[in-house]
């Protein structure tokens, strides 16, 4: 099982690398409104979702094409009639173009080559309506000057604790791609990567929350040694790793 499915299976709502912290930076720096149509690539177990229903956008559409997860963002969705499930690739959504005025994607193109990154920047581009917001949190690699081989190096490390493709960039390489895809970089942020540390934990997760979480991991052997080899390999790269946040602006009148 993917190490964030894995996460989630034990109970951890937040998946973003950031926190709920960054995420809640980036979508007030977003600004959903009332009158927006939004759209979210990757939602999860709806997390991000239920941040975004609170702004009572005209209509929400979550974009996956995968059922992990499914249960727990239908059980929000259903409580707005405005909300509703398209199960596609943020790739080719299928949906018409200028549909959106916001796009939310996190913790989604890291583990996409950069082929795929700027296929789904530019879908995001083309649904988005001219003025439209883009914002996306993913994981980055400190400094801004690592070289193309040492990124590759940790994100080789990383793919083999998680299960699954870690492609993560640097401040500069998010920021060429969103450009390459036609946006323009509204706003930047950045926050430590500490998505396995307790402290993060009960920070996103609540007290509560928390408690559930430690549980469940202390009575399964098998996960408890997954998530120990993850937060290590977190640990070993704490210095060059960290979450990074963008909102980018399609050219245009709003």
């Amino acid at each position: 099982m993917q190490g964030h499915w894995l996460l989630a299976k034990l109970g951890k709502r937040v998946l973003r690398p950031g926190g709920i912290e960054l995420t809640n930076r980036l979508i007030a720096n977003a600004s959903p409104a009332a009158g927006d149509r939004i759209i979210e690539f990757g939602p999860g177990v709806g997390r991000t979702a239920s941040v975004l229903l609170a702004a009572n956008p005209r209509t929400y559409i979550a974009v996956d094409p995968n059922p992990q997860g499914t249960s727990a963002l239908l059980k929000i969705l259903a409580n707005y009639p405005q909300a509703r499930l398209e199960r596609a690739d943020a790739k080719t959504t299928r949906l018409p173009d200028e549909c959106a005025d916001l796009v939310v994607g996190e913790a989604m193109l890291s583990m996409q080559s950069d082929a795929d990154k700027l296929d789904i920047m530019r879908e995001a581009y083309r649904i988005l309506a001219p003025g439209g917001r883009y914002a996306i949190h993913e994981l980055g690699i400190r400094p801004d000057d690592a070289s193309r081989e040492f990124v590759q190096g940790i994100a080789k490390s990383l793919s083999r604790s998680i299960k699954v493709g870690a492609r993560p960039l640097t401040v500069p390489l998010w920021s060429e791609l969103l450009t390459e895809a036609g946006f323009c970089v509204h706003y930047a942020d950045t926050n430590p990567m500490h998505l396995l540390e307790p402290k993060r934990i009960i920070s996103d997760e609540g007290l509560k929350g928390a408690l559930t979480f430690f549980f469940n991991v202390a009575r399964n052997r098998a996960a408890r040694k997954r998530i120990i080899g993850m937060r290590q390999q977190f640990r070993k790269h704490g210095d060059n790793l960290q979450a990074v946040a963008f909102v980018a602006i399609k050219p245009g009148e709003v």
